[in-house]
């Protein structure tokens, strides 16, 4: 399998752990990533929340950037999925407003968490894994971005997902049942309003550990930086920070032959205790 693959700002900075790890289950599971050239920011959320054109422009000319390789499109960071899917929409919808003849590619814009959903490429994580996450229980946590609103990123069950769910227990890891697997994270208002990310952080994490959750697990780069920052402001008061994992991270530590400790350092709440990944 060959995909087009957009990292985004987050991943080539404060999420180059996600970056990593995705490169590693690529190269474990057998795809080959063709980083689009000369990417540029999605636009995501300043562009998108000040000037309309600007913010399907921007995404737009990734888009130009792929077609010529005729790939899918991978998207692991839940804000670029959003906008590269919405410059999509606007192109379909009206491809002349946008300075095109038309518009109606056969490549499709996929979300990490698609793809490692996919009933073929579970079996591969089964097969492939060389230690299974057998004891462990996760909380699975998606936030809005890569489910909302279901007409641009096209989710089904974007109430109830379960795309990493059924990844996780591909690894043998138990997803617990909990309340907040959907529920916004505040990360657009971490900086401006602490108080509230504070609270709404504070009320995932108790969710999760209410269900008997030992750590978190998400594939959005603005809520792992959220949740674990958050996290920490709440452990100055008393309250025990879980961790919190790129799906991926756990994919690679299940695959390959010796588990690099290194690859928790990124993290700012180090994970502990966790007999299957060697702590």
């Amino acid at each position: 399998m060959k995909l087009s693959y957009y990292p985004g700002c987050s991943l080539t900075g404060t999420a180059r752990e996600y970056d990593e790890s995705i490169r590693d289950v690529a190269r474990l599971l057998g795809i080959e990533l063709k980083e689009i050239d000369d990417w540029n920011c999605c636009g995501a959320s300043s562009a998108h929340m000040t000037n309309h054109t600007l913010s399907v422009e921007l995404a737009a000319r990734n888009i130009d950037q792929a077609q010529a390789a005729g790939l899918d499109i991978l998207v692991p960071c839940a804000a670029c999925f959003q906008r590269l899917k919405a410059a999509d929409c606007a192109l379909r919808a009206d491809p002349q407003r946008w300075g095109k003849k038309s518009y109606a590619p056969a490549f499709e814009i996929l979300h990490i968490t698609t793809l490692l959903a996919r009933p073929g490429i579970l079996a591969q994580i089964r097969d492939g894994a060389q230690r299974t996450l057998d004891g462990m229980r996760l909380a699975c946590y998606y936030g809005c971005l890569s489910l909302r609103p279901p007409a641009i990123t096209g989710a089904v069950e974007y109430e109830d997902p379960c795309g990493l769910d059924v990844t996780v227990e591909a690894l043998g890891a138990e997803s617990v049942r909990w309340s907040h697997k959907t529920e916004c994270c505040s990360g657009s208002l971490s900086v401006a309003r602490p108080d509230i990310a504070r609270r709404l952080v504070g009320d995932i994490a108790a969710a999760a550990a209410h269900a008997g959750a030992q750590a978190l697990v998400t594939d959005c780069p603005m809520c792992q930086a959220n949740m674990e920052s958050r996290q920490l402001d709440l452990a100055a008061e008393g309250t025990a920070p879980l961790p919190v994992f790129f799906a991926t991270e756990l994919i690679a530590a299940a695959m390959e032959e010796k588990i690099d400790a290194r690859r928790w350092k990124k993290h700012l709440i180090i994970p502990k205790n966790l007999e299957p990944l060697g702590l």
